[in-house]
This record gives structure tokens, C-alpha cells and sequence, in this order.
């Protein structure tokens, strides 16, 4: 899962970034609400925290531009302690919830589960299953039919996107924004390198599951059947 946190507060900001990372979570940050804004416009990400209080453009004028786009990423809303008006504005401007600073890192994580939860999201803390095979993410594990494999992070992110798409097309400029994100560097080939890896571990594990290519398009998980 990939989270933009837009908050200009730059030790609070450092601080909810190591403790989404830890969590497994993908995480890009920004410090001005025009920054957050072009950054949240992009589509890539699955859940945004945003501060209401922002330099250049606040968070509730970021959160009307985004739904007035037909933007519907869930927002959680960083709000001072006592901003009554304002949680009730960004609720009616269509933040999905809101936690008031200070807030306990257990509050701000049981959050973000929630609102990924009633997005549709498969949330990293449990087991991702399809077909015969089980990705457990916290610790890069993939097991079939009793034998197991130890993948990298960067298998696992991939495999876990595929997963999550539930058998829908899935390109390569997706995997690369989702993964390394959308201003990287990154080539098609390193995407296909790993495609690669993971096909040899799915046939490794003898996987009732298969990476299938649609050339020019993506890549697509799909059940073996026999």
C-alpha cells in the first residue's frame, strides 16, 4: 500500500514516515499543499494523510480539488487538537476520517487500516491468498501447499499488487509508480527482471498460479487450471 503524508511539519512528518515503513507500508512525503495537491492528482496512491494547515494550499482546498475531480483516494485528516470547524468541513468535503494531534501511533495505524478497509483493500497485516498461494508480508514469505520461500521486498511489493488487482491488467508504468513511485528513474526493464523472478519461485513452489504477459499491455495474475 502507498501513502502520501502532505505535512509541513518536517520531525512529525520523518517520524510517520518510519513508522508507516515499519508497518510496510510504501510512503512519499511532501511539505506544501501545491506539492500535495500535483502529487495526490497522480492516482497512485492508496490512502493520503494530510494536514489542514499547509504553506501555498491548505488541506481542505486539496481535498475539494481532489473530489471535485473524481479523485476518491480516502484522506485521513491531521488536525490541532480543538479544530472542531474544521473536522466538520473536511468530513463534508469528503476526508474519510480524522486524528487530532497529538495522537498515539496504535489510534493513527488502526486508522488507516479502517479506511482502506472500506475502500476494498486487502490490508498488509494479515495473509494475501489467491489460488493456492499465501503472501505474508511482514515477513516476505510465500508458501504453497506446505513449502515456503523467502522473497525480497521488492518481489513481494510486486506480487502483493497483483494480488490486490484481482486478476485485473496491471502495467508496467503502474508497477512502476507503485512501486518505486511516479518521479523514478526506474525502467521497464527492471520490471520485467523481476517478473521474471517470481515466475521462476511460483514454478519453483509448483504454484496452480501463473504471471501471464498481454503484450503491450501488462501482466495479469491468473489460476492454473488443470
Amino acid at each position: 500500500m502507498r501513502i502520501l503524508i502532505v505535512e509541513d511539519e518536517v520531525h512529525l512528518a520523518e517520524a510517520l514516515t518510519q513508522i508507516l515503513k515499519k508497518h510496510h507500508y510504501s510512503v512519499d512525503v511532501v511539505h506544501d499543499g501545491q506539492a500535495g495537491l500535483d502529487n495526490a492528482l497522480s492516482g497512485i496512491y492508496d490512502l493520503l494523510l494530510l494536514d489542514i494547515m499547509l504553506p501555498e494550499m491548505d488541506g481542505i482546498t486539496i481535498l475539494k480539488t481532489l473530489r471535485a475531480k473524481g479523485i476518491s483516494t480516502p484522506v485521513i485528516l491531521l488536525t490541532a487538537k480543538g479544530e472542531i470547524s474544521d473536522k466538520i468541513t473536511g468530513l463534508d468535503y469528503g476526508a474519510d476520517d480524522y486524528v487530532a494531534k497529538p495522537f498515539s501511533t496504535e489510534e493513527l495505524l488502526a486508522r488507516i487500516r479502517a479506511a482502506l478497509r472500506r475502500k476494498g483493500e486487502v490490508v498488509p497485516e494479515d495473509a494475501l491468498k489467491f489460488g493456492d498461494i499465501e503472501l505474508h508480508t511482514g515477513n516476505l514469505k510465500l508458501t504453497c501447499k506446505g513449502k515456503e520461500l523467502k522473497l525480497i521486498l521488492k518481489e513481494s511489493e510486486l506480487l502483493e499488487l497483483l494480488m490486490t488487482r484481482k486478476q485485473a491488467v496491471t502495467s508496467k508504468e503502474q508497477i512502476i509508480e507503485k512501486l518505486w513511485g511516479f518521479d523514478s528513474d526506474v525502467e521497464h526493464n527492471n520490471v520485467e527482471v523481476y517478473i521474471s523472478f517470481l515466475r521462476k519461485k511460483l514454478t519453483f513452489l509448483h504454484a496452480a498460479v501463473r504471471i501471464s504477459t498481454l503484450r503491450g499491455v501488462g501482466y495479469v495474475l491468473e489460476e492454473v487450471t488443470s
